[in-house]
């Protein structure tokens, strides 16, 4: 494929495309430090939604390449060769990797915008930059984070101390291709393990362009592969595989349950899953400012085609207000209409194929047959461009037990909901199989703290939406799933506790 270096990044729709005109795509498989088509010959069309167009041909990998990619994998990590590297020459190599990811931003954030269409301008000033932080951060964290020594008596030594889990397959989405992947690998190749990447079939091209990166760095073959191909089948086979000692989610309820049920059936691998979210928006009538609530609560819906785990999609607002805050939020959504991904200047891109728009537009024609009113967006836009697009859509009148309030849409659907009290916007914020993320908007401090620590959420944020950095964990409660990304939680994923004790003459 070509490589491009972030030499020149484009500032119009007609640079980028020129831009995508020079562009190659890369479909193999990474395993061993090659690339190499799908044992069976397999392979699936890769096709853009922002026009329809076909990119390229990807293999599809099946329980042959999962054999192949683990055994490699399990062989690099025996050998030491990555494993038993000292933690800062594994920094070393790991903050090359951020380095070369870095270089190649505008590359990668086409590959990304054209793979699964978001704005251009999103994933290069969101999704590269975030990457290239996770990695960093991680990196720099390694080698310092110490052992333990236990309270022992005088003759007596008790050290604990981390290991390696060993082969870690990770399973990632394709709404941030880029950052759910570095979430999971950075923490796991830090700590010396051999990786395994599973990419969505929807999105897999930023992560086969990783594996060269990787290698590049310096990263020694099979410590870092990568299978594209379908979950009920190469997914299957690394959830399955014997040889696998940790498997890491991020992606549907339904799938992760699934995945459980696999380890289970197999060696009993750690499993830690970050699954989904119907994230509950709390606005007060004294929140300090309505109109900063209002935009935020657009954009918590509507960023990224509200194809994300936190997005805002229950929006909870205080009776007293709540017509005139349905109106700031149309009037908020203004800014988030759809337009061509190559575009800087769009806000909100391309569905990212055909099913997920389906879904998308059967949950609209749901929300109003269930008797919630549709008062802004929710038609197609933009069909003669062969592209998948659709205005967000805001429902009001919304009670909590319809359907687009209890499941998740996983698109720019918006349910608002009225409350009168605190107790119970608490109360219908935690009637949810989901925990993952929740907002709370008011200029009373009790009032925040208090309904803060009543969410039964993964994170709270309060008169913002969607904060946090790399120094605080990420995940859910309930079904939303386990473990944690991000922070320095992240490593108790994939290190194993050991005790090591000394009896002293």
């Amino acid at each position: 494929m070509n490589s491009i270096d972030s030499l020149t990044t484009p500032t119009d729709c007609a640079g980028w495309q020129s831009l995508a005109q020079q562009l190659g795509f890369e479909g193999r498989a990474y395993v061993n430090g090659q690339y190499q088509w799908a044992v069976s010959s397999e392979t699936f069309v890769c096709l853009s939604p922002i026009d329809g167009r076909e990119l390229t041909s990807v293999a599809s990998c099946d329980v042959a390449d999962a054999e192949l990619a683990v055994d490699a994998a399990r062989k690099a990590f025996e050998s030491g060769i990555w494993s038993q590297l000292a933690p800062a020459d594994r920094k070393a190599v790991l903050l090359r990797f951020a380095e070369l990811i870095e270089k190649h931003g505008d590359e990668l954030a086409l590959l990304e915008t054209l793979d699964m269409g978001k704005p251009v301008s999103h994933a290069r000033t969101v999704d590269v930059p975030a990457t290239v932080r996770a990695i960093r951060w991680t990196a720099e964290a390694i080698d310092k984070v110490y052992g333990e020594l236990a309270a022992t008596p005088y003759n007596q030594i008790g050290m604990i101390s981390r290991e390696p889990v060993g082969v870690v397959a990770a399973i990632v989405p394709w709404n941030f291709p880029m950052i759910m992947a570095s979430w999971k690998i950075a923490p796991a190749l830090a700590t010396g393990n051999s990786v395994i990447l599973k990419p969505s079939e929807k999105s897999p091209l930023t992560a086969i362009r990783l594996a060269a990166l990787a290698t590049e760095a310096g990263i020694p073959p099979g410590v870092f592969n990568v299978l594209p191909g379908y979950g009920h089948t190469v997914g299957k086979a690394l959830a399955l595989h014997m040889d696998v000692d940790c498997l890491v989610f991020t992606g549907s309820t339904n799938v992760a349950k699934q995945l459980m049920i696999y380890a289970g059936q197999s060696n009993m691998k750690r499993v830690y899953l970050e699954a989904g979210g119907k994230s509950p928006n709390i606005v007060f009538a004294n929140a300090p400012d309505l109109k900063k609530a209002a935009a935020e609560a657009a954009t918590a819906i509507a960023f990224n085609q509200g194809e994300v785990c936190t997005a805002g999609s229950r929006l909870l607002v205080e009776e007293s207000i709540r017509v005139e805050f349905v109106g700031l939020i149309r009037e908020a959504l203004k800014t988030w209409r759809p337009g061509h991904p190559l575009d800087p200047a769009t806000t909100c891109g391309a569905i990212v194929d055909q099913a997920q728009l389906d879904r998308i537009i059967e949950y609209i024609g749901v929300g109003q047959s269930e008797g919630a009113r549709l008062v802004e967006g929710g038609g197609r836009m933009m069909e003669e461009t062969g592209g998948l697009y659709v205005q967000p859509a805001v429902f009001d009148g919304v009670r909590n037990d319809m359907r687009i309030a209890s499941e998740e849409i996983f698109g720019p659907v918006l349910s608002v909901i009225g409350f009168t009290t605190a107790e119970e916007a608490i109360a219908i914020a935690n009637d949810s199989i989901f925990g993952l993320a929740a907002a709370v908007w008011t200029s009373d401090l009790n009032t925040a703290h208090k309904v803060a620590r009543a969410l039964r959420a993964g994170s709270v944020w309060i008169n913002h939406y969607d904060g946090g950095d790399m120094t605080a964990p990420f995940g859910g409660f309930k079904q939303s799933g386990n473990g944690r990304d991000k922070s320095l939680h992240a490593f108790d994923k994939y290190t194993e506790l050991k005790a090591t004790w000394l009896m002293l003459e």
